[in-house]
């Protein structure tokens, strides 16, 4: 088994670099460390007039028809850079579920706009008291004719203040398992009732919570079977649960490299000498290149029609865990000037080490905590019992 990506999964990669050497300038990076909103209309124009706003996409759809091998190193760069992709990945993600189980008004009236960077749609999934157990969602719709109002609210909501739909999970059913009383809703977000406030998150990042009060949505917005909400979320779960952070370790590992080639110690050393700087950054490499394999399995498993089952949890699991544990290392082996942001001109790197260590630790909870994906490897892969 080669992992290894072919010559024009590389092309792609040369391409990309291009793109974000012309498009993704110091300000734009200033601009999403400082608000922590990672959209950006400018950037996500570009992007559709370069055709790259779902590559993966059928030609037919507007996309390229780029097969997951490619989308890999495409993914990689663009991480890399930490090119502001939340908002187009969120879209994409619900687009992809409307044209799977939406209606033809739906994939009429959204993909179009989707694929043409002119509306942004939210994920609302977590509640207070419902993050990594979303099945226990307690914001109800309740049938009203030809529409359905909706009170409750939703926690880590990132862009619902500049976003135009929310992908809302309610429950429309109390009688039975909880699993099985939900329904998917697109929920325009610019409507009486709807009340964002934002949550700023340890890495500096914008996210909400957004409180809906006698929400009305028409039954046209309904994505899915009434009470079938659970298996239309789903769709949508199983590309995020296979998420991973290589490209991260990466980031991580160019900030670190750069710190200790250009640092020197009291006796003018240079720091890339020091046997625990070397140790430090020899276990980020190992773990850089498992999180690699185990994204591309992930890949190569979806390009030969292979179900991927527990190998997407293994790399989000993994990769995160490796990320926070190598964050920890790096702010170690540097010392107090480690501590020192993106705004201190001292910084080492820029600033990367101090937000890479901050960034790492949401990483562990971002489409499901470790737990739950520990869970999902020992039930799926390893056919264990659900823990209690």
């Amino acid at each position: 088994m080669d992992f290894r990506l072919r010559e024009s999964s590389e092309a792609r990669r040369a391409e990309v670099r291009a793109f974000l050497e012309e498009h993704m300038s110091l300000a734009l990076e200033e601009r999403v460390y400082r608000t922590g909103v990672s959209h950006d209309a400018a950037f996500t124009q570009a992007l559709v007039d370069r055709g790259w706003i779902a590559p993966s996409w059928p030609v037919e759809f507007g996309g390229q028809g780029l097969d997951p091998e490619e989308m890999v190193a495409v993914g990689e760069e663009l991480r890399l850079a930490d090119a502001p992709m939340y908002g187009i990945g969120t879209t994409n993600m619900v687009s992809a579920v409307i044209l799977a189980v939406g209606t033809d008004a739906q994939k009429t009236e959204i993909v179009p706009k989707a694929l043409a960077g002119e509306i942004v749609i939210v994920l609302g999934f977590s509640e207070p008291e419902a993050g990594s157990d979303l099945a226990a969602a307690v914001t109800r719709a309740e049938r009203d004719g030809d529409e359905w109002v909706i009170n409750g609210q939703k926690m880590f909501t990132t862009n619902a203040q500049i976003g135009d739909y929310a992908f809302l999970l309610a429950r429309t059913n109390t009688e039975v398992a909880k699993h099985k009383g939900l329904t998917m809703f697109l929920v325009p977000l610019d409507q009486p009732g709807v009340e964002i406030q934002a949550v700023f998150t340890l890495s500096g990042e914008r996210t909400n919570i957004v409180f809906y009060n006698d929400v009305r949505v028409s039954d046209a917005w309904r994505v899915g079977e009434v009470d079938g909400g659970w298996r239309t979320m789903t769709v949508a779960l199983t590309n995020e649960h296979a998420a991973g952070f290589a490209a991260v370790i990466d980031r991580l590992l160019v900030a670190a490299e750069s710190w200790a080639r250009e640092s020197t110690d009291d006796d003018g050393v240079s720091r890339m000498e020091d046997e625990t700087v070397r140790e430090a950054l020899g276990r980020t490499v190992i773990d850089l290149e498992v999180s690699r394999l185990l994204q591309r399995r992930v890949a190569w498993m979806a390009e030969a029609g292979e179900t991927v089952i527990a190998e997407g949890p293994m790399s989000k699991l993994f990769s995160s865990e490796a990320l926070k544990d190598r964050a920890q290392d790096m702010v170690e082996v540097v010392g107090p000037d480690a501590l020192r942001s993106y705004f201190d001109p001292s910084a080492p790197s820029h600033g990367v080490i101090e937000h890479m260590l901050r960034f790492s630790l949401g990483t562990t909870i971002y489409a499901g905590t470790s737990e739950i994906h520990r869970n999902m490897i020992a039930q799926r892969g390893l056919g264990l019992p659900r823990s209690g």
